[in-house]
């Protein structure tokens, strides 16, 4: 796997108390980043996880909040900075999903599932980028789907695929607007992760997507040799091919 020496640097991964968030900023402290768990409800988690990261060196932090609610990432951002200092990477990981014909998706999780995803990506982006403009470095990665660049659609889990094809308009757009400020801003896009709640009938090279498999593409956007990658999205899906769904 890449290893990026990331001493120095502090890293805040959204939703890293479970699944593939956890497993994305354990491979941070392992490359020496100081790290921040956040979480909604999941208190105990965090703190095993923040536990955890912490036996590779690291210090680390734990912050919760809504990341659908400018107050809650204020402070979110404001209690990682005063424990950690200034976030130099931002993994914007958290994002619902509703795996349901769309007819049968309630109005309040289909406002979730926009919501999580793209305005947590909104919302965590904007308030990292003030101190990282300031500093002239920053990384951030945004977690995608694969093959919705393709404007992949279906009746089921619908407002996830506008949702993930909104989060890599985003980067492209941030990238743009960042050029000139030492940050880039990229996006890693897994098809199915070996810990999702459900699975299709086959998986593409016999297995699942691993967090290592997602965090060998995030650590190469990190890795302080890739500053002139931005506005890139690395598909982590083994070849599938999106007209099967």
């Amino acid at each position: 796997m890449i290893e990026p020496d990331l001493s120095g640097q502090t890293a805040l991964v959204t939703g890293s108390a479970k699944g593939v968030g956890r497993g994305l900023l354990l491979a941070l402290a392992e490359r020496g980043a100081d790290v921040a768990v956040h979480y909604r409800t999941s208190d105990d988690a965090a703190s095993e996880v923040a536990d955890r990261a912490g036996k590779a060196g690291v210090q680390t932090t734990v912050v919760q909040g809504d990341i659908t609610e400018p107050e809650d990432v204020a402070g979110m951002f404001e209690r990682v900075e005063a424990d950690l200092g200034t976030v130099d990477i931002l993994v914007n990981n958290v994002g619902t999903f509703a795996p349901q014909h769309w007819e049968d998706i309630d109005f309040s999780t289909w406002n979730t599932v926009l919501e999580t995803n793209i305005n947590g990506t909104y919302l965590c982006s904007k308030a990292a980028l003030g101190p990282m403009r300031e500093q002239g470095y920053g990384r951030i990665v945004n977690v995608g789907y694969a093959s919705s660049e393709k404007g992949l659609v279906n009746t089921k889990n619908f407002p996830y695929f506008v949702a993930k094809s909104g989060v890599l308009m985003f980067t492209r757009m941030l990238a743009a607007d960042t050029q000139d400020d030492g940050i880039t801003v990229n996006a890693v896009s897994p098809y199915v992760v070996e810990n999702s709640d459900e699975f299709p009938a086959e998986a593409p090279r016999g297995r699942w997507a691993t967090t290592d498999d997602l965090a060998q593409a995030m650590l190469f956007f990190l890795d302080p040799d890739s500053g002139y990658i931005s506005g890139q999205n690395v598909e982590v899906d083994g070849g599938w091919l999106p007209e099967t769904v």
